[in-house]
């Protein structure tokens, strides 16, 4: 993926919490709030690319 930049779509989860898919590569996770979900969004994202591919995040 040449781009530097991922962004996440975040809806709430019909189980209750909050859910994130990423619009530009496989990535999906959920969280109870969203200061778990930005962390759980940080974990795949490292997880889905090697260290060196893997985006900045702010």
């Amino acid at each position: 993926m040449a781009s530097s930049e991922i962004i996440f779509e975040v809806v709430d989860s019909l189980d209750g919490g909050f859910e994130a898919r990423a619009l530009q590569a496989a990535i999906f996770t959920q969280a109870e709030t969203m200061a778990e979900l930005r962390e759980a969004v940080r974990d795949a994202v490292r997880c889905h690319f090697e260290e060196e591919n893997a985006p900045a995040h702010g």
